[in-house]
């Protein structure tokens, strides 16, 4: 997730550069979630975090012009190991002008699946297999593809009703978070971090749950 940062469009991006927050705590969250779901939980990370410039300046027309005191890192790049044996590479970024990255890939031993961006809860499923040329998009076999915000809680009801445990657990919750911290603790103490936390990887949804299931 690389992007320029939000002073240009939101109208008070100042708590977005203070402790606590930044692109990792801003957006981690729905990528760290989808390659959990993807892949399991993670037992180590390795970062490294800056901030590239002290200070930042409003651009929108609503305070333009204010400046901005940065206080958390604005470009972070970590490197997670899965507890499974999969490793893959995060980066996060408010110090990017542009980008052709894909949003998700997963590479594989028999192809690379593409998926679109967690935070749009949209877009193209693809997979490039390693015998036939170029991607091919997958039929998506689920409901809610739009804009789909309330579905974790609508899955909490759920789950409350039928007494299991639901997909954005606390657990969950408390492993991404606890990897985002890593990374940061990584970069600034020199060394792999080690998660103490740990979590089921959720399981899929089913395929023939009904839309209208959002007005619960």
């Amino acid at each position: 997730m690389v992007s320029p940062g939000p002073e240009s469009w939101h109208p008070n991006p100042g708590f977005l550069y203070e402790e606590g927050a930044g692109p990792l705590f801003d957006m981690g969250p729905y990528y760290l979630s989808a390659l959990v779901n993807l892949l399991g939980p993670v037992k180590r990370v390795t970062g490294s975090a800056q901030i590239a410039s002290p200070e930042r300046i409003i651009t929108n027309p609503a305070n333009y012009g204010a400046k901005i005191p940065v206080e958390t890192p604005t470009h972070i790049a970590g490197v997670l190991d899965f507890a499974s044996g999969a490793f893959g590479s995060l980066i996060t970024s408010f110090d990017v002008w542009g980008s052709e990255l894909p949003d998700i890939e997963i590479y594989g031993t028999k192809g690379t699946l593409s998926v679109p961006h967690p935070n749009f809860y949209d877009g193209k499923v693809k997979v490039r297999r390693h015998n036939r040329p170029g991607f091919e998009e997958i039929p998506l076999t689920h409901g809610f593809t739009q804009n789909s915000r309330g579905l974790g809680v609508m899955d909490m009801a759920h789950a409350i009703r039928g007494g299991r445990e639901h997909r954005a657990s606390g657990e969950l919750c408390l492993h991404v978070l606890e990897t985002m911290h890593g990374l940061l603790l990584s970069s600034r103490e020199g060394h792999h971090y080690k998660l103490q936390s740990k979590c089921s990887r959720p399981e899929a949804f089913p395929t023939d749950l009904p839309e209208h299931a959002l007005d619960l």
